[in-house]
């Protein structure tokens, strides 16, 4: 098992990094995921926006690694549920993958709330658990897999940008 983590500060308040965060897929930084499907979105009595998605995505795996599982299987799926609590300004955003479960599981925890010092930017905590099971080298496919992961999240971060600085509201 090995984990990953990171931090991420927006220069952006909390409301305007969560609307990019919701569209966020497709987008032209991370090409992987092509695919996102609401399975369900509801509101509870407190008012907080829960929404399951399942994601479509191109698991990049390199040669070695798809030798390694055994698999030339690079579409994946990942579940995905989000809550969004705008009365204590946070969203905790939950996934894990639905594909080659039985080789490799990722399961990933984001959390956006606004800086605790200045509610003009927000914070980003991303924290990852990836386990490779039942094949050799799983510590070195945990730590491929923690490089690919931290690749990834800076393409989300840069996604995030992207969507900001093209929304309609930027531009009027």
């Amino acid at each position: 098992m090995k984990m990953w983590s990171s931090e991420h500060i927006f220069s952006y308040p909390w409301e305007t990094v969560i609307n990019a965060a919701m569209k966020k897929y497709p987008n032209p930084m991370n090409p992987s995921v092509f695919g996102v499907d609401v399975l369900d979105r509801k509101l509870d009595t407190r008012g907080r926006l829960h929404s399951h998605r399942l994601l479509s995505t191109e698991w990049g795996l390199p040669s070695i690694v798809k030798a390694i599982l055994g698999t030339s299987r690079t579409v994946t799926y990942i579940k995905e549920h989000s809550i969004v609590d705008p009365v204590e300004k946070k969203m905790e955003l939950c996934s894990t993958n639905l594909s080659l479960t039985n080789f490799v599981s990722v399961d990933e925890r984001l959390v956006y709330i606004p800086h605790p010092e200045n509610p003009d930017v927000t914070v980003l905590t991303q924290e990852a658990v990836i386990t490779v099971k039942g094949v050799g080298l799983s510590s070195y496919l945990e730590g491929l897999m923690a490089h690919t992961i931290s690749t990834n999240a800076r393409k989300g971060w840069d996604a995030i940008e992207w969507i900001i600085q093209n929304s309609e509201s930027a531009i009027s």
